[in-house]
C-alpha cells in the first residue's frame, strides 16, 4: 500500500464533517471550498465493502482529520490500550496525522454512551495530563483536546477555564477549540463567552470546530452539531481569529443534514471570516 502525501494545510482552511450518507457524492466530486475533512474513527475502523472502497478512495485524495468519540480520556477506568492501538493502525493506515478527543469520559464501570464532565479538581486534571502522555505514546502523534459543552459540574473546585488551560498546561497538548461549546457553555453556566475565549492559549491552538445547537430554553442551549449556526456564534468566531488568528476550522453537521449546496453557504462564511482576518493583519 503506497503512502499518499498531501500538502501542507493552509490556515485558513475549512473542513466539513464526513457522514456515511455523502461518500457517492463526495466520491464523484468534493468541491474545492471543502479543503479537508473530519471522521470519528470508531466509526469507520471496522466498516468493509462499499464503504471502506469509498473511504480509502478520499482519504488518498483528499486531508482527513479524526475526532475520536470514545477514548474516555479522563475516566477513572484504566486506558483501553487495545483500542488505542486499533486507532493507531487506522491512522496510519489513511495516513492521518491529526488526532482529536473530547476533555471528557464516557466510561467508568460500564461505558456510558454520552460525554460527562470531568470534575474540575487539581487530581482531575493530573490524571488527566498523564492519560494524555500516554496516549500519545502509543498513538505517536500530538493529542489535541477539545473543550466540551457540560450541563453540570459536579466536584468543582475550579472554573472551566481555569481546568481546561491547567490540563493543556500540565500534558503539554495542542488545543481544539470549539467555539459552539464556549457559546453553550457560557448560556449555561453564565459567564462570559468573550472573556473565556481570550483565556485560552494561542500557542496551543491546533484548530477550530464550529457548530448550531439547540435552545432548549432562554437560559439552557444543548450542543446537538443539527442546526444552523447562529449569529452570536458566527461573531464568537470573528472574535477568535482575531484574539488567536486564523486556524484551519471545521463546521460540524451530525443530523438535520442539508444538500451539499446548502453547507457550502456557513462553509463559505467561513472562508470569508478568514480572509477578513488575514486582511485586517496585513
Amino acid at each position: 500500500m503506497s503512502i499518499v502525501q498531501h500538502p501542507p494545510l493552509n490556515q485558513a482552511s475549512v473542513g466539513l464533517g464526513l457522514r456515511r450518507e455523502m461518500l457517492d457524492e463526495f466520491c464523484q466530486h468534493v468541491p474545492p471550498a471543502i479543503n479537508f475533512f473530519e471522521v470519528a474513527p470508531e466509526n469507520w475502523m471496522t466498516l468493509g465493502g462499499k464503504f471502506a472502497r469509498q473511504f480509502r478512495q478520499l482519504t488518498e485524495q483528499h486531508r482527513f482529520f479524526c475526532h475520536g468519540l470514545s477514548l474516555s480520556i479522563g475516566s477513572p477506568e484504566a486506558l483501553d490500550t487495545q483500542f488505542i492501538k486499533q486507532v493507531k493502525q487506522f491512522l496510519d493506515s489513511h495516513n492521518i496525522e491529526v488526532y482529536s478527543e473530547h476533555l471528557s469520559y464516557c466510561s467508568g464501570a460500564g461505558h456510558m454512551y454520552d460525554l460527562m464532565p470531568i470534575p474540575f479538581t487539581d487530581e482531575a486534571v493530573t490524571h488527566t495530563a498523564r492519560r494524555i502522555n500516554q496516549v500519545e505514546d502509543i498513538l505517536e502523534r500530538p493529542f489535541i483536546l477539545e473543550n466540551v459543552s457540560f450541563y453540570a459540574a459536579p466536584g468543582a473546585q475550579m472554573s472551566e477555564q481555569a481546568f481546561v488551560n491547567a490540563v493543556l498546561q500540565e500534558a503539554d497538548c495542542k488545543l481544539l477549540l470549539d467555539v459552539n461549546n464556549i457559546y453553550v457553555n457560557a448560556i449555561n453556566h453564565q459567564y462570559d463567552a468573550s472573556a473565556f475565549l481570550a483565556a485560552m492559549p494561542s500557542e496551543r491552538i491546533a484548530y477550530l470546530h464550529i457548530a448550531g445547537h439547540y435552545e432548549e430554553a432562554a437560559d439552557l442551549m444543548v450542543d446537538t452539531h443539527g442546526a444552523d449556526v447562529i449569529d452570536p456564534v458566527w461573531a464568537l468566531l470573528q472574535q477568535c481569529y482575531q484574539l488567536h488568528g486564523v486556524h484551519p476550522t471545521l463546521l460540524e453537521r451530525d443530523f438535520n443534514i442539508p444538500k451539499t449546496e446548502v453547507l457550502l453557504n456557513e462553509i463559505n462564511q467561513i472562508h470569508q471570516y478568514q480572509h477578513a482576518a488575514l486582511s485586517e493583519t496585513k
